[in-house]
């Protein structure tokens, strides 16, 4: 049932709220199952440890790897930086040079940028109109030196989908190195590692209805072998390459967050996007001057990120303080420049401003869609009448 006391959540792409099912069964790593999973004397080491394996297991079945290949961390942030930082330190003497993508998340261009400070060379590459990165253009930009190419799954803004399996051939074809943030893109498109040719992955907990403050890191461990110099010290850690106590109530979390995810991810995705089309035909229909940023097909299921023309994005926020929904990534509300994934694509700044992404996510129903789809019409007409 809808909650009328509460804002219509459409804002899945920056959290997901944790599933029910994931957060019974966190709750005993609280009081009964609490132990450090490094601590080898006890029972409450034993069972932690046994938790933490468990967890690997599920997310290495949902991403079709070995349970070994994954590393567990504080999200899809610090894994990001562990895969390029750990990449270019590791591989200094073999080269200097990483490839991404303009449009992809502060995760990545941040650490770029400081790789770039301490003298690595960065490519990168535009986007067209639709948010896609041109494959022949990916390997005009391929050299001798080039060490690994970063391009995400899905775009957290306008969720244009990377053409994964084809960077990944392209990549292996080379002996370059791929890495993707995958946070936006797994349990909600099916992501196999080894089709792919994925190298390093990135994914965090809290976008699968797990909790915040856990991720993990995919590392291929054969064919090719990809190592990486830890970027946290202090214990030895996972394998060596990220020290610090694990998070056993996380992990579990995420491994059954992983699990349900394998689960209903193909019915899931068909009844978002189902609600999604019918909310964006509702406004269509009742609205002129709305478009779509983003591919018009090839985009995450339940992400629409809609411009309407006339309008400003934060003054229809304000309008609608029964919906929650953004204006653009969650992460970079510290800045008050124009998004640059939008700007990356052509557009003007008007129509930039006149941009906001909603989102929709496992527990949106059809109510909240048809409250929804009232009220936006409502609030643009509204807007649209005031005097300039």
């Amino acid at each position: 049932m809808v909650n009328e006391d509460r804002p219509i959540y459409l804002d899945y792409q920056s959290t997901t709220p944790v599933d029910s099912r994931v957060f019974r069964e966190m709750l005993p790593t609280f009081s009964e199952k609490f132990g450090n999973a490094a601590s080898k004397g006890h029972v409450y080491g034993w069972e932690s440890a046994k938790l933490v394996e468990a967890g690997r297991f599920r997310i290495a079945d949902l991403l079709g790897c070995t349970s070994k290949e994954i590393l567990f961390t504080s999200g899809a942030t610090e894994s990001n930086n562990l895969a390029l930082k750990g990449v270019a330190e590791k591989y200094r003497d073999k080269g200097n040079h990483f490839i991404s993508v303009v449009t992809e998340h502060k995760a990545i261009l941040d650490p770029l940028s400081r790789l770039s400070e301490r003298g690595s060379e960065v490519t990168l590459l535009g986007v067209n109109s639709e948010g896609t990165v041109d494959l022949e253009e990916l390997e005009s930009a391929l050299r001798p030196t080039t060490l690994l190419v970063s391009i995400m799954a899905v775009n957290n803004e306008i969720g244009t989908l990377a053409p994964l399996e084809e960077i990944g051939a392209l990549c292996r074809k080379h002996d370059v190195l791929f890495h993707t943030d995958a946070a936006q893109a797994v349990g909600k498109i099916p992501i196999h590692v080894d089709k792919m040719k994925i190298d390093l992955l990135s994914l965090s907990g809290h976008k699968v209805y797990a909790t915040k403050g856990v991720g993990a890191l995919y590392v291929r461990r054969r064919s090719p072998t990809v190592r990486l110099a830890s970027q946290m010290d202090g214990g030895g850690h996972e394998r060596g390459m990220r020290s610090g106590t694990l998070n056993v109530p996380g992990i579990v979390a995420l491994g059954k967050a992983s699990e349900l995810c394998q689960w209903e991810m193909g019915k899931e995705s068909l009844r978002i996007q189902f609600l999604s089309d019918n909310l964006f035909q509702r406004i269509q229909s009742d609205l002129s001057g709305v478009q779509l940023n983003g591919h018009s097909a090839n985009r995450l299921p339940g992400n629409l990120n809609l411009r309407f023309k006339g309008i400003d994005a934060e003054d229809l926020l304000t309008q609608l303080p029964d919906i929650a929904m953004s204006t653009g990534s969650a992460c970079t509300t510290a800045s008050l420049e124009p998004s640059h994934v939008l700007k990356a694509l052509g557009l003007s700044e008007e129509a930039i401003r006149s941009s906001i992404r909603i989102s929709l996510g496992r527990f949106t129903t059809d109510e909240e869609i048809d409250r929804a789809g009232v009220r936006i019409v409502e609030a643009v007409r509204e807007l649209r009448a005031q005097p300039r």
